[in-house]
């Protein structure tokens, strides 16, 4: 989930909005969108509820070249429109709890924003790094198998390596092609989410040390990696 942009403002006297808890969100629970729907209507405001929780999308246009996924994110049906983007989703107290990203297109007050705890971390990264967004990775390209696919080929459920990345910590660490990565630190690839691997290694953090247990030749191997910035 990258959608995000920061950007710098010369001006004084501002007094910035409070970021909320997004990990306390509840379905049916208040929402306040804020934004310039259309490009025209500047600080139009709508109010709706949270629908949705967790959802994953796939933004942008095919059309157009660019389809973005974006995971975990917070739908809402307060009417937001193009324009909206980059304006903030608020709760009763008016604290910022995500900040409005993306609309479903042939369907009626279906939004969908990214939840402020994500954008807090981004923003602690962001200041921690001199002003870099770069985030743990290992260094594999990969291909789930989930059980269906497991038994039928004589394999495990897990993320199958097709490429291990030249100068990775995966690399480093001994990973090879075609080994399937079942557990990382105790967490087991279940092989039923495209960004199952994904998801577990940005909950990391750069320079953390994991575990993880891969499949290979018919044996379990255990490997201590590293995580590093993501290679840019």
């Amino acid at each position: 989930m990258n959608d995000l942009a920061i950007l710098k403002i010369n001006a004084t006297g501002l007094k910035p909005l409070k970021l909320g808890d997004s990990s306390h969100l509840k379905l049916g629970q208040m929402t306040i969108a804020i934004g310039t729907p259309l490009g025209e209507f500047t600080n139009t405001v709508t109010n709706g509820i949270i629908s949705g929780l967790g959802r994953g999308i796939t933004a942008g246009s095919p059309f157009e070249g660019f389809v973005e996924k974006l995971d975990d994110v917070i739908q809402t049906n307060a009417a937001i429109n193009p324009g909206n983007s980059g304006g903030p989703l608020l709760n009763s107290s008016g604290e910022v709890i995500g900040i409005n990203t993306a609309i479903a297109q042939g369907g009626q007050n279906i939004g969908f924003a990214i939840p402020v705890n994500v954008i807090k971390t981004l923003i602690s990264t962001f200041n921690k790094n001199g002003g870099s967004f770069e985030r743990p990775y290992i260094g594999v390209r990969y291909k789930m198998v989930d059980q269906q696919t497991a038994v039928l080929n004589d394999l495990v459920q897990g993320a199958y390596v097709i490429q291990v990345i030249d100068g990775s910590p995966a690399q480093k660490a001994g990973i090879q092609d075609e080994d399937i990565i079942t557990e990382v630190d105790g967490t087991k690839i279940q092989g039923t989410d495209d960004q199952e691997l994904a998801k577990i290694i940005q909950d990391k953090k750069i320079g953390d040390k994991v575990t993880i247990k891969v499949w290979r030749n018919k044996e379990f191997k255990t490997f201590d990696i590293t995580l590093t910035a993501t290679q840019q």
